[in-house]
């Protein structure tokens, strides 16, 4: 009876009224995204910089760095189904998070002696495993401490913290290179691209102690033997699509317009007139808005229901993903981008909160991954997506994108129960 009590105790503890174990996860994981996200403004300037030699597969460089740099969304996706089932199986969340970020550790510093593409295609493809055991482990754990009453403040809550490492990263990782060289006490002189490496490798040994430290696995993290069920056809009369693979397809579509405006970074500075750090702006405008808004919109949904949420987000990422391709001004991009930002959180978090609603108990792990993996999915095809219609046209990717979140609307307001 006392530990059970203490385990309650432990599990209901809060931080600014959000649960203790939720806070340090996101905590944890904005650590660990600064990290990353350095990754992606260092990796193509490291390959740039002739650090890297050896074959090329017959490629051109900049193909090879596009490969390297979605080699770890692309394995991340793929494996989080997997891992999801097997942290249902073990009802081992916090292990599966460690391990996760203990391979993110190993990786990151492994980037100083990669040297080689084949070198770096190996340590992007660990990195895309650790991702999938950190991600969908620490979704399932926020899912799991949570209740219908209080899902959606915990997940905005969450999501913000990590996106904010998400944005302060790129930011901080211009600086230091262009800072470098630098004379370290242990290292001893060392290039701006290896404090970079070291630095994103501490970021990930920060949040293996912040989780250690602070995370507790909830009492409903049990191991379940029950059989995997991810189903696509639902089971309700009068409905096509099971809602968590309806919420998946919405999540997709969102993340899609996320990425659209990353790969045509030169079209847009030509088009608008301006140089990188507008763009910058541009960029991280969607970001900021996403993470300054999402626990709001999570604690609304908690008190007045996801579907409205989800529905209203998706219908407002019709127009303003449509307006960045009508931009003429640096303004323009910056008020649409923010504006996509504030919709794409009515859709994220109540979405991810609605899945961990609606998942079997025991499944949460397995379920929930379909969200996370079409998120990463959506980010690649958006990028795809992007540096392959702009050939049509400036407006082309925006003008596809818009489209797809009109169908999002139909799908969420069709597939997914009224009472909800």
């Amino acid at each position: 009876m006392e530990s059970k009590k203490a385990e309650r105790t432990v599990e209901t503890r809060k931080i600014f009224g959000t649960n203790r174990s939720v806070v340090a996860l996101g905590v944890a994981r904005m650590a660990d995204s600064v990290g990353n996200s350095f990754l992606i403004v260092v990796l193509p300037l490291y390959i740039a910089s002739q650090s890297v030699t050896g074959d090329t597969f017959g490629l051109s460089t900049s193909l090879i760095t596009g490969i390297v740099l979605s080699l770890f969304g692309v394995v991340s996706s793929i494996t989080q189904p997997f891992v999801g089932r097997l942290s249902d199986k073990t009802g081992k969340r916090k292990l599966f998070v460690i391990i996760g970020l203990v391979l993110f550790f190993f990786a990151n510093a492994a980037f100083t002696f990669a040297d080689t593409y084949v070198s770096l295609l190996v340590v992007r493809a660990v990195q895309g495993v650790g991702a999938a055991l950190t991600i969908t482990s620490s979704v399932a754990l926020v899912s799991e401490v949570s209740t219908n009453s209080n899902r959606g403040n915990n997940m905005g809550v969450f999501n913000t913290l990590r996106l904010i490492g998400f944005g302060v990263g790129p930011l901080l990782s211009g600086v230091l290179i262009e800072a470098g060289p630098y004379n370290l006490p242990i290292f001893g002189e060392t290039s701006g691209f290896n404090a970079a490496f070291y630095i994103a490798s501490a970021s990930a040994l920060l949040s293996i102690i912040l989780v250690m430290w602070l995370v507790k696995d909830s009492s409903e993290s049990k191991p379940s033997q029950k059989p995997l069920k991810i189903r696509v056809l639902s089971k309700e009369k009068g409905k096509v699509l099971d809602p968590i693979f309806a919420l998946a397809l919405a999540t997709l579509i969102m993340s899609i317009g996320f990425s659209l405006l990353a790969p045509i970074e030169t079209e847009t500075n030509e088009r608008l007139s301006q140089g990188p750090f507008l763009f910058s702006v541009e960029f991280t405008a969607m970001v900021a808005a996403l993470a300054l808004v999402q626990p709001l919109v999570g604690r609304l949904s908690d008190k007045y229901g996801r579907k409205i949420f989800i529905i209203s987000g998706m219908i407002c990422l019709i127009p303003f993903t449509l307006a960045q391709g009508f931009a003429t001004e640096p303004w323009h991009m910056i008020t649409a981008r923010a504006l996509q930002g504030v919709s794409a959180s009515m859709v994220f978090a109540p979405a991810l909160a609605l899945a961990g609603d609606l998942a079997e108990k025991g499944q949460a792990g397995s379920q929930l991954s379909l969200l996370t993996m079409a998120f990463g999915i959506g980010i690649s095809i958006g990028a795809l997506l992007a540096g392959y219609a702009v050939g049509f046209g400036y407006l082309t990717p925006f003008a596809v994108g818009a489209c797809m979140a009109a169908v999002g609307v139909v799908v969420v307001s069709t597939q997914i129960a009224k009472k909800i």
